[in-house]
């Protein structure tokens, strides 16, 4: 409030200031029979600097109040043609900049290089027979479609793999990781070959606890009811979700995609709660008639 008073006040001085200058200009001027017309433009340019060092010592001279200096009126600055200029040229995107300039990348230094990992993957010791049976089969895609050095360690009951030069894959490991755990869950290996060959694949696993808790006789008729008569069930629900199911005692293990699996898991949930095979069947008609007609 004091600066806004303040203010106030020295703009009434500076006001008081400037008619006592409009009086003095009107004394010291040309006489009134003079007219306008016999001033020249002599006169007019001889006037300019008298109003200009009056207007500067009224400024050095007024009264202003504490906090205040003298350029609290500075003189209006005509703005220059070249001023716009640069800011005109400083403007256009066109102009380069100091920016570095690098020369192209050569064709080795876009080749990146894989830096070497290891896999060790764990083998249950129920699947180390059919392991060694079908060791030709499993080590065949991995060294050819991706490129990996596997070998089998008896010892640690496990499969270890890792990367080389002609690994050209940067998810080669995680896939022969994905297939290497495929088979030793109980998949064939003729299955467990689709994850090196697709992209969209995943394995699910879950047991019957984690849906339902059962004990002793309970449990055992929720296995009868997932697997069916020879199969019958757990074949009608691969066939319509296409998907592959293996059935190790209480854990359910389930290949597909996202979408398939989502549909199998459904249907074996509903197996669990007690639901009869009949209507599980009529379920999985609705959703592979659906499924036909996205496909077309």
């Amino acid at each position: 409030m004091v600066v806004s008073l303040s203010t106030t006040q020295a703009s009434q001085k500076v006001t008081t200031h400037k008619k006592n200058r409009r009086k003095i200009h009107r004394k010291n001027g040309p006489t009134p029979g003079t007219s306008k017309a016999t001033a020249g433009p002599s006169s007019s340019k001889h006037n300019e600097p008298d109003d200009e060092v009056e207007m500067n010592d009224i400024t050095e001279t007024a009264d202003l109040p504490e906090g205040f200096s003298s350029t609290l009126f500075p003189a209006p600055q005509a703005s220059s043609s070249d001023d716009d200029e640069e800011l005109m040229i400083d403007a256009d995107p066109s102009v380069s900049t100091n920016a570095p300039l690098f020369p192209p990348a050569s064709a080795s230094a876009q080749k990146t290089l894989l830096r070497s990992e290891t896999r060790r993957i764990p083998i249950p010791p129920h699947r180390m027979t059919p392991l060694k049976k079908d060791w030709v089969n499993i080590f065949g895609p991995l060294t050819e479609i991706l490129g990996l050095q596997v070998r089998m360690n008896v010892q640690r009951r496990c499969i270890e793999m890792r990367t080389s030069k002609h690994t050209k894959d940067i998810g080669a490991i995680q896939k022969g990781a994905d297939f290497a755990k495929a088979y030793a869950l109980g998949f064939d290996v003729n299955d467990a070959i689709a994850l090196l060959r697709l992209d969209d694949l995943y394995l699910d696993s879950f047991e019957i606890k984690d849906v339902k808790t059962l004990h002793g006789d309970h449990l055992s008729r929720a296995i009868g009811r997932i697997a069916g008569q020879d199969g019958k069930t757990k074949f009608t629900i691969e066939n319509t979700s296409r998907t592959r199911i293996v059935l190790a005692d209480t854990k359910i293990h389930i290949m597909g995609s996202f979408q398939n699996i989502k549909i199998a898991r459904d249907a074996i949930v509903s197996l669990i709660l007690g639901s009869p095979p009949g209507k599980v069947y009529s379920g999985l008609r609705t959703v592979s008639a659906r499924m036909k007609q996205r496909a077309l």
